[in-house]
């Protein structure tokens, strides 16, 4: 964009400003909403340990080791009853499917 000229006619008419830097201004804590901080997973992690899982997402681990399509389904819609919405219902299935692949791995 061309600079302006102060003339209120022309093609670059308008009143001279400097604009600020783009990271002049700090970036708004409610922009970070929703994402997860150290302190709470770490607690989270500790819980985990200690309490265990809970009977949806054990039932779903037993569904999904099977293998068989029609149970993993079956687990989603488990899942789904259960959590109230379809977009709930895919983030538990990562959580269990990841759960599930770290426990693989050891």
């Amino acid at each position: 964009m061309e600079q302006k000229t102060g003339l209120f006619v022309g093609l670059n008419h308008g009143f001279v400003i400097t604009k600020p830097a783009k990271d002049a201004t700090k970036a708004k804590v409610a922009y970070r909403k929703g994402s997860l901080g150290k302190r709470v997973a770490a607690v989270r992690e500790v819980i985990r340990e200690v309490v265990g899982f809970t009977p949806l997402e054990r039932k779903m681990m037993e569904l999904i080791r099977t293998g068989v399509p029609a149970k993993e389904k079956r687990a989603n819609k488990l899942a789904r009853a259960r959590l109230g919405s379809y977009k709930r219902s895919l983030v538990k299935r990562t959580m269990v499917d990841n759960i599930i692949m770290s426990q693989k791995k050891k």
